[in-house]
């Protein structure tokens, strides 16, 4: 006869704690983009440039993506930051909320931008490449 699994109560607790604290540090992340937006978006946008994963006709376009695409995740709820991150949620194991989510921007839409020539690189590198300059700004 199989034997059941009851996980006890210091263990759900334990869980509970776990899933709770990841929570928090992604609330937290979403609300402090909003105090550097400005710094945020132009790092993101020079880094992109550099590493030659965006080829653009004009930079200050792309810096300005960038910051209405921060602006929009600093006022979206849950449910519209699941959606947009859905299709790029399992590029990396544990990625930082603000680095998906503009990743998954440039992915989706930043490609069909006008001042966009094109964009290089995997979708990693796109991630790593943002994600430098996210947690020097960002917990």
């Amino acid at each position: 006869m199989a034997k059941i699994f009851r996980p006890s109560n210091r263990e759900a607790s334990i869980l509970s704690k776990i899933e709770s604290s990841k929570e928090y540090a992604k609330r937290r992340a979403i609300k402090s983009v909003k105090e550097c937006i400005e710094p945020l978006s132009n790092a993101i946008a020079m880094k992109l440039i550099e590493n030659n994963i965006i080829e653009t006709t004009n930079k200050n376009g792309l810096e300005e993506q960038i910051n209405k695409c921060l602006d929009k995740l600093s006022h979206s709820d849950e449910f519209d930051i699941d959606y947009q991150i859905a299709p790029v949620r399992n590029i990396v194991p544990n990625p930082h909320i603000v680095s998906i989510y503009v990743t998954s921007f440039v992915i989706e839409k930043l490609i069909n931008h006008k001042d966009v020539i094109d964009i290089f690189g995997s979708d990693e590198d796109i991630y790593h490449c943002i994600n430098q300059q996210v947690v020097k700004f960002l917990p």
